[in-house]
């Protein structure tokens, strides 16, 4: 691999001092939410700039897989300090609090994805999601080692199908990291509430534009909201009034990227009576308006385009 074609973006990481709260970081800024399929970097390139030191951070809407191949250090992740060794994976999940204090030198990638992309690849993912929701540091693997060059390879360049090649790819990553999770005992391919999790989610998806509120999926499932909640927290790491909001704020960015709908049209079509009220809903999800959200993404994406022309 050409470590030397891998370049990063403005770090937006900076340590914290130590009695600072826990900071909520987006690698590409935080009203950048949909700059790539992944977004690849070396660990010694954004480490050096801080003394090889991570204060404890999470990122709201995005996942990372961190492999070390030399050197290690320490990951210190909600439930402890986990020493790190050569070929070791570190799985990450949003809205996971974590740091790094890498030893200087120490050689290895990160892999971050948006969690839209995440969410597309685990459709129907026979518990792989309930798995890659936990933080752990697990050993690392060839195969691992192998979809993590090949993820980098690709994205350095600009070649036909990159960003479908990039999705299989990191589709077979997260798969094998969970996977060795599962292996190691470090985590379990179900739980007992995975049936009634996976039934919530097809709910979810055929009944979010009426608006439907988690006592309203709560009795299509026949259990109490707070039964409800409890396992969507054990499933995926968050409540299901936040799962309902964020599939529809998912659908209405699908909208404003991949269309050109009038905001107003895609408020209606997303159930909303107002599109004041849904630009609200959304500026307040998203950290942007509806139409802001439009014009980055859009200039992001010709931002891109002239680039690959050079």
């Amino acid at each position: 691999m050409q470590r030397s074609r891998l370049f990063l973006d403005d770090s937006n990481m900076p340590m914290s001092p130590p009695h600072a709260s826990i900071q909520s970081y987006n690698l590409f800024g935080e009203v950048a939410d949909l700059p790539d399929v992944v977004h690849c970097e070396t660990i010694a390139a954004r480490s050096k700039f801080h003394d090889w030191e991570f204060a404890p951070h999470r990122h709201s809407r995005l996942h990372q897989v961190l492999l070390v191949e030399s050197g290690g250090g320490e990951a210190r992740l909600e439930d402890g300090a986990h020493a790190l060794k050569p070929i070791r994976v570190v799985n990450v999940p949003r809205d996971h609090i974590h740091g790094f204090s890498f030893t200087p030198g120490t050689r290895g990638w990160v892999v971050t994805a948006a969690m839209e992309t995440i969410e597309q690849l685990l459709a129907s993912s026979d518990g792989v999601r309930q798995v890659l929701s936990q933080a752990r540091v697990v050993r690392g693997t060839k195969r691992i080692s192998t979809a993590i060059e090949q993820i980098f390879a690709e994205f350095a360049g600009r070649r036909f199908a990159r960003a479908q090649i990039l999705r299989s790819l990191l589709g077979a990553l997260i798969g094998l990291v969970a996977r060795e999770m599962v292996e190691a005992g470090m985590a379990s391919g179900a739980t007992s509430g995975a049936g009634l999790f996976q039934r919530f989610e097809t709910l979810l998806d055929k009944h979010f534009l009426e608006h439907w509120t988690v006592a309203n999926y709560a009795d299509a499932l026949c259990v109490t909201p707070t039964h409800l909640s409890r396992i969507a927290r054990a499933a995926n790491g968050r409540a299901a009034s936040q799962l309902i909001l964020e599939r529809l704020i998912r659908e209405a960015r699908r909208n404003l990227v991949y269309t050109n709908l009038p905001i107003s049209t895609i408020a209606y079509s997303l159930g909303f009576s107002e599109p004041a009220y849904f630009s609200r809903v959304f500026s307040a999800a998203s950290g942007c308006s509806p139409r802001d959200f439009r014009l980055r993404v859009l200039t992001q994406s010709e931002t891109r385009e002239l680039r690959a022309g050079k």
